[in-house]
């Protein structure tokens, strides 16, 4: 089975949990932010030392407040490929409305060239309003189906999403090319160059090594998208019966449109939150002030809609599950090596999962609280799988 690790890249906070202080009532210096930045560096550097197949790294901006600090994934993992030997990198994810799809495209080949082939394209749709609005030419926010006064930005965030998806793809694929579309025309008409019109574009460089793309996948619409287009599926923070239902789609609609009949587990990976410890008590308390930390930031944009509510369908929106919650709903893999080994084989019978990673660093935990996790898991938890 193939392991990833993965971090937010946040801050170290000596006061995480739920309650005070308000998220938006920290605000932490440039040099926090930049220390946290290089001591991620450094715990990816460790996760190729320990044998993990592939690091995912962030892109968030402007969150002075130290839960996510790293803006550029791409360019940090062009660091962490000069500083690593086999480890796969990616992006979990690169907000593709926080970019021209061609610089989107020029960035990832250059460092999946320069890392001999060991880039992988992540992208999503993003998160943060804050971010969005102030990034992308077209005023396209983010929303949520789930609430309705989001409607209209999910809506118009997909539409501009899978449109620069088009172009990235293409860029990355020919050799020379154009598109016209609702958002982009490429090139723009009427460029007079050396005596002529440009009339194509070519995308220098282009990967010189095979790529993949792997996107978030949360809602029954992006499911119906992504095996279409081939790219990688990432399922987090979902309840088990939503995940495979979705896992499930993914593989029927990838036949249908390429023609292959997948095996159980390809082509999609699990993203899961681990807390090992010598005694499943002591797991518990080491990892609930990160949980509570982690839904007092990301309750807000609508993240609980993947838990299950007491009928059977998804959470309605404004839900802070407890650690309880999320241990029971199996987000979070609490207790010693043997409890998680248990639920990672769980995983692994009821989606044929080959294709793992973990969240070992929880909002406010020291780095080496993060290196000491994925130790764990690497010299602890693995031996156990079947």
């Amino acid at each position: 089975m193939k392991v990833g690790a993965f971090f937010f890249g946040g801050v170290e906070m000596s006061d995480a949990g739920a309650g005070l202080p308000s998220p938006m009532d920290r605000r932490y210096d440039n040099a926090a932010c930049w220390s946290a930045t290089l001591k991620y560096i450094e715990t990816a550097v460790a996760a190729d030392r320990l044998g993990f197949d592939s690091f995912w790294t962030t892109e968030h901006h402007f969150q002075y407040e130290g839960y996510e600090v790293i803006p550029n994934g791409i360019l940090l993992n062009t660091w962490i490929a000069a500083r690593t030997q086999k480890l796969r990198l990616g992006t979990m994810f690169n907000v593709v409305p926080q970019w021209n799809p061609l610089r989107l495209a020029e960035d990832f080949a250059t460092m999946h060239n320069l890392s001999g082939g060991r880039g992988i394209l992540g992208v999503g749709r993003g998160t943060v309003p804050r971010e969005l609005l102030h990034l992308n030419p077209d005023e396209v926010s983010v929303g949520s189906a789930d609430n309705p006064d989001q409607a209209a930005d999910d809506v118009r965030n997909r539409d501009w999403f899978e449109e620069a998806m088009e172009v990235v793809r293409i860029s990355l694929r020919q050799d020379k090319f154009s598109y016209t579309g609702k958002y982009f025309q490429i090139p723009v008409p009427g460029i007079a160059d050396r005596g002529s019109t440009v009339s194509h574009l070519t995308l220098i460089p282009r990967p010189i090594h095979p790529y993949e793309i792997w996107q978030a996948v949360t809602s029954p619409p992006t499911v119906e998208y992504v095996p279409v287009v081939d790219h990688g599926a990432v399922f987090w923070n979902q309840h088990p019966t939503f995940i495979r239902r979705m896992w499930d789609r993914y593989g029927e609609l990838h036949e249908l449109h390429h023609g292959q009949n997948l095996a159980r587990g390809a082509k999609r990976t699990l993203v899961v939150a681990v807390r090992i410890e010598d005694t499943h008590e002591a797991a518990v308390r080491s990892a609930r002030n990160g949980h509570d930390e982690f839904w007092k930031f990301l309750g807000p944009y609508g993240w609980s809609r993947g838990y299950m509510a007491e009928d059977g369908k998804p959470a309605k929106p404004g839900l802070v599950p407890t650690l309880e919650m999320s241990m029971d709903q199996k987000m979070y893999l609490v207790g010693t090596a043997a409890d998680v080994a248990e639920q990672i084989q769980w995983y692994r019978e009821q989606l044929g999962l080959d294709n793992v990673t973990i969240f070992p660093h929880l909002i406010g935990d020291p780095y080496e609280k993060a290196v000491e996790q994925m130790g764990r898991f690497m010299h602890d938890v693995m031996p156990l799988l079947l």
